[in-house]
């Protein structure tokens, strides 16, 4: 007979089973794994498996939210029935969890009843009536609060030093997500997280405002995007489509400022969101700052990188005709060739639609918080048309682009501002054997180095380590927030 708890003291899912004790159980989710504590043997056993771990050297918080499979080998489990697990949703202090089968579903902490339609109704009705801007504080949300990362975190820590008297709320999925010092985490779709939304004077955002949204007298927007564009966005993007030209333009009309990292990505950006007749701020990205002042040595640590290896970062784009990440390289068989660790990053678009690649010096470091950091920690980048591209430049360290698809991404799916081939500050190959062979050129900085000295002029120039420094003396001085 096999049955299943939750030991709320120790925020724990308990398995137990009759039988010879099994030699393993683990609980396996897209972007995080547990292993559980066995105890018991002879006649029962059970598992413990804790809902809480410490990722990349991080502090213990509950697990990221997804279905779990649960998976108990090594042992003879004929009494074992996963099929007759049922544990109805269960809301701990990190986790809302559920059983059934072999399934675990993991999701936020956030009561059942604001989850259905007439709940988050009824918080939307709430937030719309509420009075906006009433406090000095600061709503942060990078990617969908996926992350907390981006310009938006480079901000928070320029922000926190400079003014810590402001409060500042961070948008995140779920508690998994670490906010940083001094900062609270709002769980999407809590009341708080409506609540908090309302009130803050000032909104840091990096991509659309989700949900419903109101304007409000006494808020402000800005919105710091996410990259410099190479592919078309917004009301450039191939086709006619009306609902997207509207969407757009609504959007648009949500921000009050507008950050670009350089004049060439001020002049996209303000016409393909229609974003005239309001400031946009053009300081260089702040998220860029730590790769003028970061230390790799720390992040490669972190990483359980021993000294002297040499690092791939694997950084391609999301593709809108597919929902999961590109699979042009294979990341196990190019640690082998280029006698490399290889760094897989997924787009912040693709963490909810796949699972951690692995293998021999190989590590996933899709659910890792911080680009920046895995672009300092990395020798050498691999990527397509990312916009991670007009960032790593500013290491002038070696970038290879991996594009077999070009043709059909550039002249269909979304096209480019620029000839990418004529211009790149790398070689482009078309797949993993080019790669290698490049990755193997001791010619190939030589041979780009003008090209790459002219992109650093052009897309680089407010790249200096004080970006962020600059945004937030502009957010004081307009009176966004005050010391």
């Amino acid at each position: 007979m096999t049955t299943a708890l939750i030991d709320e003291a120790t925020e724990s899912l308990v398995i137990s089973g009759d039988g010879v004790r099994p030699a393993g159980a683990d609980l396996i989710g897209p972007r995080a794994r547990v292993a559980a504590r066995i105890t018991g043997g002879g006649k029962t056993w059970k598992a413990t498996f804790p809902l809480r771990a410490a990722r990349w050297g991080g502090p213990e918080l509950p697990l990221p939210a997804g279905d779990y499979e649960l998976r108990i080998g090594g042992a003879d489990l004929d009494g074992l029935d996963l099929d007759g697990l049922v544990i109805a949703p269960t809301v701990l202090s990190g986790v809302r969890l559920a059983v059934s089968g072999a399934t675990v579903h993991i999701g936020a902490p956030v009561d059942p009843v604001y989850e259905t339609p007439e709940g988050q109704s009824t918080l939307e009705e709430r937030y719309v009536a509420q009075a906006g801007g009433t406090e000095n504080a600061v709503f942060f949300e990078s990617f969908y609060g996926r992350s907390v990362g981006c310009n938006p975190q480079a901000i928070d820590r320029a922000l926190a030093a400079e003014a810590p008297g402001v409060r500042r709320y961070w948008s995140v999925v779920d508690l998994s997500v670490v906010v940083p010092d001094g900062a609270v985490a709002v769980v999407e779709g809590s009341p708080e997280w409506w609540r908090a939304r309302a009130a803050a004077r000032l909104l840091v955002v990096n991509d659309w405002l989700r949900r419903r949204f109101a304007r409000k007298t006494g808020q402000k927007v800005l919105q710091t995007w996410h990259g410099t564009p190479l592919k078309r966005l917004a009301l450039h993007r191939p086709g006619f489509d009306p609902r997207r030209m509207a969407a757009v333009i609504k959007e648009s009309r949500r921000w009050d400022v507008l950050l670009a990292q350089n004049s060439y990505s001020e002049r996209i950006l303000r016409k393909a969101y229609a974003f005239f007749g309001r400031p946009i701020w053009v300081e260089g990205y702040p998220r860029n700052d730590a790769l003028v002042t970061g230390d790799p040595a720390s992040i490669r640590s972190a990483l359980g990188i021993t000294a002297g290896e040499r690092v791939l970062l694997y950084a391609p784009t999301w593709r809108d005709d597919r929902a999961e990440m590109v699979d042009f390289v294979d990341p196990a068989e190019l640690a082998r060739a280029a006698d490399a660790v290889i760094l897989v990053r997924g787009h912040s678009r693709t963490i909810d639609t796949g699972r951690d690649r692995s293998g021999a010096r190989v590590i996933d470091v899709t659910g890792f918080p911080e680009t920046a950091q895995l672009l300092l920690a990395a020798d050498a980048l691999i990527t397509d048309y990312s916009s991670v591209m007009f960032d790593f430049s500013v290491t002038g360290k070696p970038m290879y682009f991996l594009v077999p698809d070009l043709d059909h991404y550039r002249g269909k799916l979304r096209g480019f501002y620029f000839d990418l081939a004529a211009r790149a500050p790398g070689p482009l190959v078309r797949n993993q054997d080019e790669l290698v062979a490049a990755l193997g050129d001791a010619g190939h900085e030589k041979r780009y180095a003008s090209r790459y000295a002219a992109w650093r002029a052009q897309f680089n120039t407010r790249d200096d380590g004080r970006a962020a420094e600059r945004v937030v003396a502009r957010i004081l001085d307009q009176g966004y927030v005050t010391r």
